[in-house]
């Protein structure tokens, strides 16, 4: 994405909401080496299953994550749902599972236990 479409995009959320949260997901997965159709895929869905205020909790769980946690390993999906468990939102980390099985970046196994 050209650096002037990021910068309208991340204008747009802050200004209109959940704009453009889709490719700025989808974006952040492909950089931890998830392929880019299942990072869109997986974007997609979180986009379309969360609001607004649970994609900021979100990315303000993982951000503050990886203030702590420095090493060069890419969060994995599962990695962002614990994570994402501490905003004590029991449906954000549930929409990360169901996404990773759905988009197949996680094994149907993933989701044993996990109800809604």
């Amino acid at each position: 994405m050209p650096k002037t479409l990021a910068i309208a995009c991340t204008a747009l959320v802050l200004a209109l909401g959940a704009g453009c949260a889709s490719q700025r997901i989808a974006g952040a997965l492909e950089r931890y080496g998830v392929p880019p159709e299942k990072a869109s895929c997986v974007g997609d869905s979180l986009s379309d299953r969360l609001s607004f205020s649970q994609l900021q909790a979100l990315n303000r769980a993982a951000t503050a994550y990886r203030e702590v946690d420095r090493s060069s390993v890419p969060l994995t999906l599962l990695d962002l749902a614990r994570v994402a468990a501490e905003v004590r939102d029991p449906v954000i980390p549930l929409e990360i599972v169901r996404a990773g099985v759905k988009c197949a970046v996680l094994p149907s196994s993933a989701m044993l236990g996990l109800s809604r």
